[in-house]
């Protein structure tokens, strides 16, 4: 048995180390590191409330809007606000705008470049690939970027700016829609509808949502120019269909009214239940204690600590590890795509990637919708009193999967604030069982070392981490 890091990962948000055992040059186990310990939650203690609208934006430059709908949803449920119909629309076309351009820049910017590598000289389709998604270099990148900005400028409409707009607000959007910029929202969005049909996936939209199993999915990217389908030729002539496989235990808090809250384990789908979170503390960093729900959460620093290797807590849902993100999304809203990947092969690198790009054939058609049903003139944003004792919960989804924010408030001050973001779901350490966490369980069986092809860092990738978020 030997021991390897891998790390610092490029092309990841914040800092990651992996440790890999290695048996017989395949991995034997897996302890994931995030390294960088930040303090937010810490930060917030004894602040106004909505102080918190300014601060937690800050926690990350590329998911600020769902760290800022968290926020607004957890002090409106502490107010006892309900936001009016054209806030609840907004917000949900601004998380949205976030959440599809993090896949759409995930694809091509951090996953698509692996492929690229010189380990892959010898296979066929390797000259195509390194010369369309070579990283810098890559001619995708030159036409990715300036849709990618073109299609943030929703987020001046919409927001005000991006990252960490104060336009949500708990009562909805300060940010008011007239008529003639509702023509141009819609204008945005179809030119970015037609990047993705011209260049991602050399179809319409709905032909991607509508495909319906594997066999379906390979055989329509058969012969097919786009990026999408380069990546399903890839992707299956490595066999990433069969890589990358956790627990297919999925978690969803549900998003945009669209998709809805869950999980999924075994096959079977069950509703969710806010009150099974507890969090770990066991391998991080921090104090030990008895699991807790983050309601009850502390975080108090033990940077000596025995046996400890990460600064990331281990979320656990009904005492088991569940993965979260867009597959998991798909999964529990029973897209049939996503059920027949996971029910063949597993939730797989092939499965995870393949649920991003499906989510921007669903949403962006849902988002011109949204944008129809906007009415300019009645009020965006309701007011309310911050009560001096209460407390609150803000469950939403991010690009990368559910994000939390849980707060309680004594005499007018922030008493206790805690966050579980998506990567830590899915990069969770051990926990007092000795349960791994999703990425942990997901390496285990793998090539590894000196000659190995870089399916590690194919299976990391396809989880998207954010380890800025992760040790918040």
């Amino acid at each position: 048995m030997s021991r390897i890091v891998v790390g610092p990962f490029n092309r990841v948000e914040g800092d990651l180390e992996v440790a890999l055992d290695l048996d017989a040059g395949r991995i034997a186990s897996a302890q994931v590191n995030s390294p960088l310990f930040r303090g937010f939650e810490q930060i917030l203690v004894g602040r106004a409330p909505l102080d918190a609208l300014a601060i937690v934006p800050r926690i990350c430059g590329i998911c600020s809007v769902a760290q800022s709908a968290a926020a607004a949803d957890a002090l409106a449920d502490a107010m006892g606000l309900d936001a009016t119909v054209n806030g609840k629309i907004s917000r949900n076309l601004i998380t949205a705008t976030e959440n599809l351009a993090d896949h759409l820049t995930h694809f091509y910017l951090f996953f698509m470049p692996d492929f690229a590598r010189p380990a892959y000289a010898g296979r066929p389709w390797y000259a195509a690939a390194a010369r369309r998604f070579a990283a810098v270099k890559g001619e995708a990148a030159a036409e990715v970027l300036p849709a990618r900005a073109g299609f943030l400028r929703l987020m001046g409409f919409l927001a005000g700016r991006w990252p960490h707009t104060l336009a949500i607000q708990p009562g909805g959007s300060t940010r008011a829609i007239t008529a003639g910029e509702r023509i141009r929202l819609l204008a945005q969005l179809r030119e970015f509808r037609g990047f993705l049909e011209k260049r991602l996936f050399g179809d319409a939209l709905a032909a991607v949502a509508n495909l319906a199993s594997k066999d379906q999915l390979l055989a329509w990217a058969a012969g097919r120019n786009g990026d999408f389908p380069a990546f399903l030729e890839a992707a299956s002539d490595l066999g990433l269909d069969r890589l990358g496989r956790a627990y297919d235990s999925f978690l969803s808090y549900g998003a945009y009214g669209l998709f809805p809250a869950g999980t999924w384990q075994a096959g079977q789908g069950a509703a969710f239940d806010p009150v099974a979170i507890a969090e770990d503390t066991s391998r991080a960093w921090l104090a030990t204690a008895q699991p807790r729900h983050p309601a009850l959460g502390e975080t108090i620093v033990d940077a000596d600590k025995p046996d400890a290797y990460t600064w990331c807590k281990a979320p656990r849902y009904a005492g088991q590890s569940f993965e979260v993100g867009a597959l998991a999304r798909q999964v529990i809203a029973g897209h049939p795509l996503a059920l027949d990947l996971v029910r063949r092969d597993g939730a797989s690198v092939m499965a995870r990637v393949v649920a991003r790009l499906l989510e921007l054939a669903l949403v962006l058609p849902a988002m011109e919708a949204w944008v129809q049903a906007l009415q300019p003139g009645e009020p965006f944003c309701a007011h309310g009193e911050m009560p001096d004792e209460a407390t609150g919960a803000g469950l939403v989804e991010a690009a990368r999967g559910s994000l939390g924010h849980w707060l309680s408030i004594r005499r007018g001050r922030i008493e206790r604030y805690q966050i579980i973001a998506p990567t830590t779901w899915n990069f969770s350490p051990r926990d007092s069982e000795g349960q791994s966490g999703p990425l942990e369980q997901a390496l285990v069986g793998l090539p590894a070392g000196e000659g190995a092809p870089p399916t590690v860092q194919h299976v990391v990738r396809s989880f998207d981490p954010c380890m800025v978020c992760t040790v918040h």
